[in-house]
């Protein structure tokens, strides 16, 4: 993938991330049952990332433990949303490309094996805890 191509996604991804989070922070979406898992939706069974967005929500009403419990992967992603925005802003200005060299090490570190077994690991054990949850 070419650094224009991964800048170009990484803005709409940031782009629609947040402007799903404004619309439901601001119409209180996290209490109607819409869920835009497209998984659940075709399954009734809670994806891996399922609560995702819910945790990111419950976050940004300062309840880090309830934001932890419905889905810890919520954290990384709150973390990504406030952070690369900066970074992407930072490498568009100043024509750098530390975010696409970031993208490559962290692409060739999941590829080793080791890392990809506990990575995926992880993903199937939050799934587990998803469904015993009843997300």
């Amino acid at each position: 993938m070419t650094r224009n191509r991964l800048y170009l996604l990484w803005f709409l991804a940031l782009l629609g991330g947040y402007s799903y989070l404004l619309w439901a922070f601001f119409t209180n979406a996290q209490h109607q049952n819409f869920t835009p898992c497209l998984f659940k939706n075709a399954t009734g069974i809670a994806c891996p990332s399922c609560g995702v967005t819910r945790s990111v929500l419950l976050l940004t009403h300062g309840t880090i433990t309830d934001a932890i419990l419905l889905n810890p992967l919520g954290l990384i992603v709150a973390g990504i949303m406030v952070v690369s925005p900066f970074w992407l802003l930072y490498d568009v200005a100043l024509k750098k490309d530390t975010l696409y060299k970031s993208y490559k090490k962290f692409e060739a570190i999941v590829t080793i094996k080791w890392v990809a077994i506990l990575l995926i690991t992880l993903i199937l054990a939050n799934w587990a805890w998803n469904i015993t949850k009843g997300l």
